[in-house]
């Protein structure tokens, strides 16, 4: 159910899904913090603003990730996990390492993949 594709396939599903993902960080106390961000493309990086508390996790912890939520019941999410750094004017810069599109198995899935607990389809690895 996995196919590998390139960087051009997640610019793709971005404009479809479109420029409202959520941030997702981590804290001093390891738990996540997510907040609405609105990302546009820079080369292969996606920048967004981002407030203080999103900007200190990335600085003490660059791994971070984008959620895109399902258009509608039992669709795909789009998520992207990449490295998060600060480029100023209270700015974020992502660098997406991975990306799949990702659903919860279907009864379908899991009738002809028993140990399969999700639909997933990676975009970037």
């Amino acid at each position: 159910m996995s196919i590998a594709v390139s960087i051009e396939r997640l610019r793709e599903e971005v404009a479809r899904f479109g420029t409202t993902p959520y941030l997702l960080t981590v804290t001093d106390d390891a738990t996540a913090h997510a907040t609405a961000v609105s990302v546009e493309w820079r080369g292969d990086d996606l920048v967004m603003s981002a407030g203080g508390s999103s900007r200190r996790n990335a600085a003490a912890r660059a791994r971070a990730s984008l959620l895109w939520p399902p258009f509608e019941p039992g669709g795909y999410s789009l998520i992207s996990d990449g490295d998060a750094r600060d480029i100023g004017d209270d700015r974020l810069a992502f660098t997406p390492t991975r990306a799949v599109l990702h659903r919860p198995a279907t009864p379908a899935t899991v009738k002809t993949h028993p140990d399969c607990t999700a639909d997933c389809v990676p975009l970037v690895s």
